[in-house]
């Protein structure tokens, strides 16, 4: 099935395909001024030989574009895990340390509320510039009273072999599995490997990585690209990789082209992490002084280039079809499929897109065997998991797990339960399209059958845990309020379904029938995964709070 034509997409295509470029120009000049996009998107998209609507529709869409910045620009993250940590109090005390509001900017200073920057350990947190600050202290940072404070993400592994940790953990370099197997193992072997390992998607789609790679057909024109547009509050698992370990994603990146047939693959990195993306640019250019990237690599036939980009801000750009669109120069709304990106992705050609910690695991398997990686986790889900525990327990971190491990394991025992002795109310996992789950249900494997079966889903595996002090009316007005703020808009039902739940929830009292149907409608027409699983979502919250949010769950 064709895409329906695009006469943006056409032109931009006789434009020599500026996407990438055109995103950087606008957010240059977003970066510059306190004006709204019609001041200087149309401007832009000129320079490329585009109109104005080229500029204006990505300039508008992108919260990193559409937010007038002041000199001092500082992103507050108001995701789960911050909420949790103070119920977002700290935004407004940034506001009135910065003596601004949020959406008021001032040539001086302005605030953006931002949804995830991937400090979920350490909240509440903001992006001050460049700098992170983060924990209770983070307005009086902000405010030059305290040092900015923002300590690294810790880290362990409990299988007792790492597969995603062995670099930061084990200490194993980088591109050994690359070295070994470039102009020695032909592709189908790789893939073969891979198959038998049952490994699937790290991202939350949960699809066999394999049969993902077999869709492509292996023509030379397919592109791989690395999603690292982490954006589910709660997971800080692909920041950790892509900072600590570029060169490893970089590796799988590179051991997944070698199996699709690509000869170009893409790493787009999430704007909300300027480290990750400093570090991963920095491997890049390490990769291709020696030689793992380029002409005939290492003597073989294998010609492979590599670029790294940036995102500009926005949830559902994640979603396969809204990153491919994104990297078009477009809006970052989810496309309808068929086509599906293996047959016609980025800029028609067939293009994989394959999640940061996907490839993370891909150099193990390679040199290790599928077969080694098939014997941990489950006979159903295989493999091991990185799983981000958030602030309120009392040891939070990122832990390497094998899939089918105990959730309440890994409350209780690696997390050492909530800290300063509060009660679990209820527990998000998996982000905010995952679910909710009450204490008395966390005998459940850690796997996506066995969430499935409660409502919820494995996502990225963030563990947000919520104690009694925030009200459970608060949560769910939280849970809408990130939908209706991170719907691209593309479709009806989540566009509208999204705003009308927050008005709602907002509003208080019984929601009554219709909103039950609304609920209804989102989770069956909606467009993607996103305005699907937001029911679900809201659903397994009333759940887990039961009578105190008797009739919320529709």
């Amino acid at each position: 099935m064709d895409r329906p034509f695009d006469a943006f997409r056409a032109l931009a295509d006789r434009r020599g395909r500026p996407g990438g470029r055109l995103v950087e120009a606008l957010a240059q000049a977003a970066s510059e001024t306190l004006s709204g996009p019609e001041a200087w998107a149309p401007e832009i998209a000129r320079r490329f030989g585009l109109p104005a609507a080229a500029g204006l529709g990505p300039a508008s869409f992108y919260a990193d574009l559409a937010t007038g910045h002041g000199r001092r620009h500082v992103r507050v993250c108001t995701a789960t895990a911050c909420f949790a940590a103070q119920g977002n109090r700290h935004l407004p005390e940034i506001e009135r340390a910065l003596g601004i509001e949020s959406g008021e900017p001032t040539p001086e200073a302005s605030v953006q509320p931002v949804r995830c920057l991937g400090y979920c350990y350490a909240g509440p947190a903001c992006l001050d510039g460049a700098t992170p600050c983060s924990g209770p202290s983070v307005a009086e940072q902000v405010a030059g009273r305290v040092r900015p404070y923002a300590p690294p993400i810790p880290v362990a592994d409990v299988t007792g072999e790492p597969v995603v940790l062995a670099g930061i953990v084990a200490g194993q370099p980088a591109w050994r599995s690359w070295v070994e197997t470039v102009g020695r193992r032909t592709p189908e072997q790789i893939a073969s490997q891979v198959a038998v390992s049952g490994l699937r998607g790290r991202g939350g789609a949960g699809f066999p990585v394999a049969g993902k790679w077999a869709a492509a057909g292996r023509s030379p024109d397919t592109v791989v690209v690395a999603n690292g547009d982490e954006g589910d509050p709660g997971s800080y698992a692909d920041r950790l990789l892509m900072e600590e370990d570029p060169g490893r994603v970089l590796e799988g990146l590179a051991l997944a082209c070698l199996a699709c047939g690509a000869r170009r693959g893409v790493v787009l990195v999430r704007s909300e992490y300027p480290r990750a993306l400093a570090r991963m640019r920095a491997a890049l250019a390490q990769a291709y002084e020696d030689g793992h990237l380029g002409t005939r690599v290492h003597g073989s036939d294998v010609d492979l280039d590599v670029e790294v980009v940036s995102g500009a801000g926005s949830y559902v750009s994640g979603e396969e079809t809204a990153l491919i669109a994104g990297l078009e120069g477009g809006r970052g709304c989810a496309r309808a499929r068929p086509p599906y990106p293996t047959g016609k992705g980025l800029w028609d050609a067939p293009t994989v897109v394959n999640n940061v910690e996907t490839l993370a695991a891909v150099p193990w398997i390679v040199r290790h065997g599928g077969h080694a990686y098939a014997r941990r986790g489950t006979p159903s889900e295989t493999g091991t998991k990185l799983v981000c525990l958030s602030e309120r327990f009392a040891r939070p971190g990122c832990y390497e797990v094998e899939l089918g491990t105990p959730l309440r394991r890994i409350v209780t025992e690696l997390g050492g339960g909530l800290r300063d002795g509060a009660r679990l109310a209820v527990l998000q996992v998996g982000g905010p399209l995952g679910g909710f789950l009450p204490e008395d249900e966390l005998d459940v494997p850690l796997s996506e059958a066995a969430l499935g079966r409660l409502g919820a889903a494995l996502g990225h595996a963030g563990l947000v845990a919520v104690d009694h002090r925030p009200a459970p009316e608060d949560v769910l007005r939280h849970v809408w309020g990130f939908a209706a703020a991170e719907s691209c808009g593309a479709c009806s039902p989540c566009r509208v379904g999204s705003r009308r739940g927050l008005e709602l929830a907002t509003a208080g009292g019984p929601p009554g029938e219709a909103y039950a149907r609304m609920l209804e409608l989102m989770s069956r027409a909606s467009l993607c995964a996103f305005g699907r699983r937001v029911p679900a979502a809201v659903r397994s919250l009333a759940r887990a709070y039961g009578d105190r949010l008797r009739g919320w769950g529709g």
